[in-house]
């Protein structure tokens, strides 16, 4: 159970987009459990809305990748709880696709949904939290694909990257009321956690290379959002939390170590 970390957040309104399934659902629940009032969105309804000790998010369908989608969450929130202090967009992802022949509408499609959406939430969101005496805190998901090359998932990757920079030009932009930050997530285990790593000797295989020797866990990231919206990282902004279990180590070393005179 994921708490967070100086105070509760009880009485505060977050919004985490994606939350439904995934990860998303992970920091829903976490939220939740930390007392927060949550709204969560996609572009189709669950089967289940995220729930905690009884109390559930608040469902709102829409596409983020439409800036007019993007709108109609925020207008959401402040309609159903008349303020909005935190937002997670966690909305996000790509299914491999060789970039030698993917199409441009995938690529399109991809971009606007781990880079465009995010900018579209985060400005609606920062419009109502400029106007709130105590401001408001944006958290946004990136991802490892976005630090080093992609491939099999380049445009999933270049959008990562490019989200990590806008992180820090609205840190400095909409400072000092309204605090930005990121957090880079390595290698996840979702339901869906086959579809790059294959089976579970595949997965097993990943582990190993991780320092930390195990993937990423929902509650893992939800330890970091929680410290970001609470009170004692009040001072930061414009920053990037980096949960990947110590990273990937350099290629070479592993080649280094395979060639035969390496065992003489």
């Amino acid at each position: 159970m994921v708490q967070a970390p100086g105070n509760d957040l009880a009485g505060r309104v977050a919004l985490v987009t994606g939350g439904t399934k995934g990860l998303g659902r992970g920091l829903t629940e976490a939220f939740l459990r930390a007392g927060a009032n949550v709204v969560t969105c996609a572009r189709t309804a669950a089967d289940t809305c995220p729930e905690v000790d009884g109390r559930s998010a608040v469902f709102v369908a829409a596409d983020l990748r439409d800036p007019a989608g993007a709108e109609a969450v925020v207008t959401a929130t402040i309609g159903e709880f008349g303020r909005l202090d935190i937002c997670v967009n966690s909305a996000g992802g790509s299914p491999p696709a060789a970039a030698a022949t993917v199409s441009p509408r995938f690529v399109e499609r991809i971009v606007a949904l781990n880079l465009l959406a995010p900018f579209y939430v985060a400005q609606r969101a920062n419009a109502v939290m400029q106007a709130q005496d105590d401001g408001g805190v944006i958290i946004n998901i990136g991802s490892i694909s976005g630090n080093r090359p992609s491939p099999g998932t380049a445009a999933y990757g270049a959008a990562k990257a490019g989200l990590a920079n806008l992180t820090g030009s609205l840190a400095m932009e909409w400072a000092p009321r309204v605090r930005v930050n990121c957090i880079v997530v390595g290698y996840l285990r979702t339901e869906r956690v086959e579809l790059h790593y294959g089976d579970p000797a595949g997965v097993a295989a990943v582990e190993r290379t991780i320092p930390m020797g195990r993937l990423v866990e929902a509650s893992d990231v939800a330890a970091a959002c929680l410290f970001l919206a609470s009170d004692p990282a009040a001072y930061l902004t414009g920053t990037t939390i980096a949960v990947h279990g110590g990273g990937e180590p350099p290629p070479f070393l592993a080649a280094a170590r395979a060639r035969p005179e390496a065992s003489d």
